[in-house]
């Protein structure tokens, strides 16, 4: 080998003039050192002390929660119920006033029942109530059984039409009502007294009021009598129901 190529190798392979090579460190890549500091800083939030106890809110009163402004409901009242509500008023008007501490009164102009909150009144669902209360009496409920709306909390209040069961017209549809009424009203209370329900047939329009589970009984023994199931297989059917829901409860 030529002497100048030898010497040239040697400082290329940083070598020393005697032959020797010397080692070189390797340099630590950058992904490890990275790696070491997020386990540090991960090591370092964590040692961050958490809170223990949940915040405590001091309980807000009933006239901040009610606000400064009174509100107000809106019950619209049609023609063929303006008699019944004359007749029975004093049974609407003395529990929303002297049970709910409510303001109510009927508007001729608008022919609406109005109900508004007043300084007197503590319950935050008083206004939802009685709005209930006359609503059910409006779409055909007796006094009685609304009251129910006001004394109860899980009570609610389902309509819905023939038609959306069933597009039915004519006699068919007639037919369909008379199912659900029965002769005299013999399938309607008994699924009334099944269910413990009540129930209010308006034209094409069932009214329900009841709990959640007691609606949804009497609405599917309903639906069944629509599609044109006997009233018989109807009955055995929201029996059995009814019991397995008694024991369940």
């Amino acid at each position: 080998m030529d002497p100048a190529a030898a010497s040239s190798l040697m400082e290329v392979s940083g070598g020393s003039s005697d032959g020797g090579f010397t080692s070189v460190s390797r340099k630590k890549s950058g992904g490890n050192r990275k790696r070491k500091l997020d386990t540090g800083s991960s090591m370092d939030t964590s040692s961050e002390p958490r809170p223990c106890k949940r915040p405590d809110f001091p309980p807000i009163c009933g006239e901040r929660l009610m606000g400064d402004k009174d509100e107000m409901r809106k019950v619209a009242v049609p023609a063929h119920r303006y008699t019944p509500l004359k007749e029975n008023w004093m049974k609407i008007f003395a529990p929303i006033v002297e049970h709910l501490q409510l303001q109510v009164r009927f508007n001729l102009k608008t022919r609406n029942v109005e109900i508004k909150t007043c300084k007197e009144t503590t319950d935050v669902g008083a206004l939802t109530k009685a709005a209930d209360f006359v609503k059910a009496f409006i779409l055909g409920f007796q006094v009685e059984d609304a009251l129910a709306l006001i004394r109860l909390d899980d009570l609610f209040l389902e309509s819905f039409e023939i038609t959306d069961v069933k597009p039915l017209k004519g006699d068919h549809l007639s037919r369909a009502i008379g199912r659900i009424a029965g002769k005299g009203g013999k399938t309607k209370f008994t699924i009334e007294n099944v269910t413990r329900t009540r129930i209010v047939l308006a034209d094409s329009k069932v009214h329900i009021l009841g709990s959640f589970q007691n609606i949804k009984m009497a609405r599917t023994a309903i639906c069944n009598l629509i599609l044109g199931s006997p009233p018989s297989k109807v009955y055995g059917n929201i029996r059995a129901v009814a019991s397995r829901a008694a024991e369940r409860f």
